[in-house]
């Protein structure tokens, strides 16, 4: 375990403003009879008092969370899978048009976003450090080098196979606290005009919704347009665009080139404006927002124990890299949720982190049907709320907690 007393930006200080305590690897689910030693650190966020990047206060070694046996898988939801193949299109019709454009996804995962662009003909590759998915990625056509991103790896590929017209990450800029090596190694390995793009999770959003489980161990950094501008700046590029995406709980697209080579978009402008609206990166703000991410851990819990003591039973949905902030930090176990359904095989037999909560097949959430579902995949609510309409119908209820606990 690393500590972090200054900024991975700029080494200016940072000022912590929400401790979670000890906290589990998110994704180490672990089977029932592994021996208890588990790794533990402790999980806080920290804004900078120079350039505003929110980031844990502390850095998880990368082998511990990404590995051959990482269990997240993109393509897992349907929802994201056309997300991914719009994205894809949306490259195919303006950056990588030409017919020997080459893209580089950071992070590709199964290779559901890279597997259009392959099947429209343009080269392609994905860097993906775990294993296990990068061999599905394989498997579905796509190419792909198992190795963490950095300025080495950007040279070798520049060397192989010349500049790339786009490079873009999706939920993975966030996990990588080295970032000078990844601009760095952006900067070896994009073309003169080309683009740098990744969507991570909106710090506006998690403030806004007060969506805390989006901070984890694998969330290291928290983006804001004014955060990404100063991040850009110091390794020679520049914000030219801004998206909102509804994806993952509210997310943002940000496009960024070398300086001066593209005019910004309106769009920049307008969100930094927003936040300074806002205060998003005032003190008093971050300060309010865990004061009432106190409130929810204590509503939750009240809530749970109440349906406990009326003996009625309640189930998790959705064993997310999120619930491990939730349940380790509000301390629910198996007595207030007895146990978790999921769809990933993977996670299936095994218990939760720290929490030690039995994980079971998707497929059984009817057997049978709880009086409560504890939602933990709430970005994913619609999705599932019109799968499980049978849960619904037979008089269940479900429990969102985001931005605050209630039943639905």
């Amino acid at each position: 375990m690393t500590a972090m007393p200054n900024c991975r930006v700029c080494g200016e200080n940072l000022r912590e403003f929400l401790d979670f305590g000890s906290q589990p690897l998110s994704d180490a689910f672990r089977r029932p009879a592994d021996p208890g030693d588990e790794f533990f650190f402790r999980l806080a966020v920290g804004s900078c008092t120079s350039c505003s990047m929110v980031q844990l206060m502390e850095e998880v070694p990368r082998d511990r969370m990404f590995h051959h046996d990482y269990p997240y898988h993109s393509s897992g939801s349907s929802v994201m899978r056309k997300h991914f193949e719009r994205t894809a299109r949306d490259f195919l019709e303006t950056e990588l048009a030409a017919p020997d454009s080459f893209a580089v996804e950071l992070g590709c995962n199964d290779g559901i976003m890279l597997r259009t662009i392959g099947d429209a003909g343009r080269r392609h590759l994905g860097v993906e450090p775990s294993g296990g998915v990068a061999e599905i990625a394989r498997a579905n056509g796509v190419r792909v080098r198992t190795d963490f991103f950095e300025h080495s790896v950007a040279v070798d590929i520049h060397r192989e196979d010349g500049p790339a017209n786009v490079i873009y990450a999706a939920n993975t800029m966030c996990h990588i606290p080295y970032a000078e090596s990844i601009f760095e190694g952006v900067a070896a390995l994009l073309a003169e005009d080309g683009v740098f793009v990744f969507e991570d999770p909106y710090l506006g959003d998690i403030v806004k919704q007060t969506s805390f489980d989006q901070i984890y161990d694998e969330h290291f950094y928290f983006f804001s347009v004014r955060s990404v501008q100063a991040l850009a700046r110091r390794f020679g590029f520049e914000l030219v665009d801004v998206e909102r995406l509804p994806v993952h709980g509210g997310e943002v697209r940000y496009t960024i080139a070398r300086a001066g080579r593209r005019e910004p978009a309106p769009s920049v402008a307008e969100l930094a404006d927003e936040e300074l609206t806002l205060g998003l990166h005032e003190p008093a703000t971050l300060d309010a927002f865990a004061v009432r991410v106190r409130e929810i851990r204590d509503e939750l819990v009240a809530l749970l124990e109440g349906l406990r003591a009326q003996g009625r039973t309640v189930v998790g949905y959705g064993a997310t890299a999120k619930s491990a902030t939730v349940l380790n930090y509000c301390g629910i176990g198996p007595g207030l949720v007895s146990s978790i359904v999921d769809t990933t095989p993977a996670k299936q037999g095994r218990v939760t982190p720290g929490s030690h909560i039995p994980v079971r097949p998707a497929d059984t959430f009817g057997e049978p049907y709880p009086d409560v579902a504890l939602l933990f995949a709430w970005n994913h609510a619609d999705e599932i709320m019109a799968k499980e309409q049978a849960f619904r119908a037979a008089g269940g209820k479900w429990i969102l907690y985001v931005p605050k606990p209630r039943l639905v």
